[in-house]
């Protein structure tokens, strides 16, 4: 490096956001995920000794997962390539992977490809690696803020360890704001800040668990205060309300107000008030409650509260979901309300969730017999010569494409579990679960010709 690459690289470490200047450089810089990284745990054996295998990292935006990875830089022996999956192509890969194999045949250097955001690879881009992952020619260190049981293929993922990172906890992201308000060199030491108490109470909460949106928060705020006369910044909760555009509300998202407003969202939707409704869901998301924990909430009221006294429910939960994963807030604020709305004018039913509870009740404490023979299916020969579903009536043979047999096990002949009501859809099932029975003396005798 010769010395105006050095004073540039300077300039770009001063001038780059507080974030990217406070990335950790060790693992004992690091804060958080102490369940993979903690001491003795196989992770940061891996990285201390050097012998890391290849692994992804699956966790939320501002989690530590490209932290992690240029923690692993600092401390291998190993080159470092890291690509994002954002702009990075296959023929960028293939350098990497040329440079990688040439490396290791001069040098018997490793090298660690490190892949941003690589959900967004495709198959094809995926598949690129796969081989020389597979032969060892790089170790792969892929970062993901999504399933990878979803979003990386399956060949790749068997490869690979997944390590999942946690949100950050609030004390932790203190923690991290603190750090930086004391670092003279790569921090905020020298404007000598003074954060108020509920300022940082603000700053944590609006962070949403992201280091990144914290840090870059308090660093507008730190750039807009004047000093005063004795060249001290005093930061209190107006500015950093200004910093995030929000107003600060009475919330805690990991304490008792986390799980009042959700309840009380929840009793309202169950009680049919949309107008509450819609309070209690805006004060959720106005104090920045994850909108994923909300909408997982409304999923569970759909198939809990409402069950099939209005199927669509769920298809309007499960659509919201998608809507708010998709465009993120504030635009997915709209599909939540349509949603909470929805589930608070449907019809009401316990039936689906009273039924499946008394099946678990009997799974747990019953006796667990086999599938009847004649419900089995005969996929072997020796499996038909057994009795495997002899005796079977294919319902589609008789009329009206039902017909009566045991489905059940000997012992729990006759015991219903689910009971549909009389609301909505439900009303029309239980109709039609009456017609059906009274139809099954008849059925067991009478096939349909046909032919």
């Amino acid at each position: 490096m010769d010395l105006f690459e050095h004073k540039a690289r300077e300039l770009i470490s001063r001038e780059a956001p507080l974030a990217a200047r406070m990335r950790p450089r060790t693992l004992e810089e690091f804060v958080g995920q102490e369940h993979i990284i903690g001491q003795g745990k196989v992770l940061r054996k891996a990285i201390e000794t050097g012998q890391l295998p290849s692994i992804i990292l699956w966790g939320p935006p501002g989690s530590g997962k490209t932290t992690l990875a240029f923690i692993v830089a600092n401390s291998t022996n190993s080159h470092f390539s890291p690509v994002s999956a954002v702009s990075a192509g296959v023929s960028d890969l293939r350098k990497i992977i040329e440079e990688a194999r040439e490396r290791r045949r001069l040098y018997q250097q490793k090298t660690i490809l490190f892949i941003d955001e690589i959900h967004r690879f495709n198959k094809g881009q995926q598949d690129a690696i796969l081989p020389y992952v597979e032969d060892g020619t790089v170790t792969l260190i892929g970062a993901t803020t999504e399933n990878p049981s979803f979003e990386v293929n399956s060949p790749l993922l068997s490869r690979s360890r997944v390590f999942v990172l946690k949100p950050l906890s609030n004390q932790e992201i203190s923690t991290i704001v603190r750090r930086a308000l004391g670092d003279e060199e790569q921090g905020l030491g020298k404007m000598k800040i003074e954060l108020a108490d509920d300022a940082l109470e603000h700053l944590i909460v609006m962070s949403g668990n992201d280091a990144r949106i914290a840090l870059n928060a308090l660093e507008m705020a730190a750039l807009v205060t004047p000093p005063d006369a004795g060249g001290q910044k005093k930061i209190g909760l107006e500015t950093i309300e200004d910093a995030f555009q929000h107003r600060a509300l009475q919330y805690d998202r990991a304490g008792e107000q986390h799980y009042d407003l959700i309840s009380a969202l929840h009793k309202c939707m169950r009680d049919s008030d949309p107008d509450a409704t819609l309070y209690w869901l805006g004060r959720m998301i106005e104090a920045g409650e994850d909108p994923l924990y909300i909408i997982r909430r409304i999923i569970r009221f759909a198939t809990e509260d409402i069950g099939l006294a209005d199927p669509q429910a769920l298809v309007v939960a499960m659509a919201a979901q998608q809507a708010v994963h998709f465009i993120g807030l504030p635009e997915g604020n709209l599909a939540l309300a349509e949603a909470a709305v929805y589930m608070a004018t449907a019809p009401k039913s316990n039936s689906l969730y009273t039924g499946y509870s008394a099946v678990q009740h009997e799974i747990k404490n019953g006796s667990n017999e086999p599938v009847p023979l004649h419900l089995r299916n005969p996929v072997t020969g020796l499996m038909k010569d057994l009795g495997y579903g002899k005796g079977y009536k294919y319902a589609h043979n008789f009329e009206g494409h039902f017909v009566e047999q045991q489905h059940l096990p000997d012992s729990l002949t006759g015991k219903r579990f689910y009971t549909p009501g009389d609301r909505g859809y439900e009303r029309q099932i239980s109709l039609r679960m009456k017609e059906l029975r009274q139809r099954r003396p008849l059925s067991k005798d009478t096939p349909q010709n046909n032919t």
